[in-house]
């Protein structure tokens, strides 16, 4: 599966520039990346934060974040106006633009916005983001939202990355969000609304959930390389970062990475494996899974900062 760079893609001089920085500049380089999302504080709650208080306080991630040479951070407004400024230059942004609490069902999932693409150029952001919620039954409002912010984006030159996640009724009556069928389905439809990276979780392979996805998925089987594979080839020319979920053991945490580098993904967004952990195991694990990921990529040049 043949990985896209950047001269492979139709971009805006705004959008090469950003995306070069986050994908050459800082990270494991050489056209791949690996962010560091903390947005889960409004997605989750406080709960997130049980297995270390210490990362709380935003400074902890940032402080990973650049001794660890991630290639971005992903905050929300509010914590990225009263952290970044300090480290702006040193530690890229990506501004999450929407999201919403877990309080209500995901039945009727949507995440409205509480930021702008202007907001991100103000806070010297080389990204947004936006979770788009594929098959809910407010998906009509959800691509709405979502054609008024990549109308922004495209004017000031800014990426999009879509975090783009099956939810709703109709999706668990099919099988379930973490599905072939669903996943796969969610990275298209990521790539015909206009975004310019795409983060997707990796399918989880269940017999009895595929067999209530449609044909001709119920009676499909794939290996655990190919689903994400498939994935991958699903987004076509819109680079792929897989999620990183819930805490795992680190070898589960560093399987994951190289399956999704050797499948033709652009790069990670590991949150919660990575800022879960007391600071020093976490930075250590942030290096071993730069190095897993050149080495899965087949990626020789560390980022060009780090030179």
């Amino acid at each position: 599966m043949p990985r896209y760079s950047l001269d492979d893609l139709d971009l805006s001089p705004g959008k090469r520039a950003r995306l070069y920085r986050l994908f050459h500049e800082h990270g494991p380089g050489g056209g791949i990346a690996m962010f560091l999302p903390v947005d889960q504080g409004l997605e989750h709650g406080p709960r997130d934060f049980f297995d270390n208080p210490d990362a709380l306080n935003p400074e902890f991630e940032l402080r990973l974040a650049e001794a660890g040479n991630f290639s971005a951070v992903v905050f929300q407004i509010g914590i990225a106006e009263k952290n970044m400024g300090r480290y702006a230059g040193r530690v890229p942004l990506v501004l999450k633009l929407n999201g919403k609490t877990e309080i209500p069902s995901d039945d009727d999932a949507f995440s409205p916005c509480n930021a702008t693409v202007e907001d991100a150029v103000r806070l010297g952001a080389d990204a947004v983001g936006y979770t788009l919620y594929v098959g809910s039954p407010a998906q009509d409002r959800d691509f709405i939202q979502f054609r008024e912010v990549r109308r922004e984006a495209e004017h000031l030159g800014m990426p999009i990355i879509v975090w783009s996640y099956p939810r709703g009724k109709a999706v668990e009556a099919k099988g379930g969000q973490l599905t072939p069928y669903a996943i796969e389905y969610a990275a298209r439809v990521a790539q015909e609304l206009g975004a310019d990276v795409v983060k997707v979780n990796l399918p989880e392979l269940n017999a009895e959930k595929e067999k209530q996805t449609p044909a001709p998925y119920k009676n499909a089987s794939f290996e655990e390389e190919e689903a994400v594979r498939r994935v991958v080839e699903a987004a076509g020319r819109t680079p792929v970062l897989v999620s990183g979920g819930a805490q795992k053991d680190e070898a589960d945490v560093i399987h994951k990475a190289q399956l999704s580098m050797r499948a033709g993904a652009t790069g990670i967004i590991f949150g919660r494996n990575v800022w879960q952990r007391p600071y020093d195991v976490a930075l250590s694990l942030t290096k071993r899974l730069q190095d897993v990921m050149r080495e899965s990529a087949g990626v020789r040049e560390p980022a060009l900062s780090h030179r």
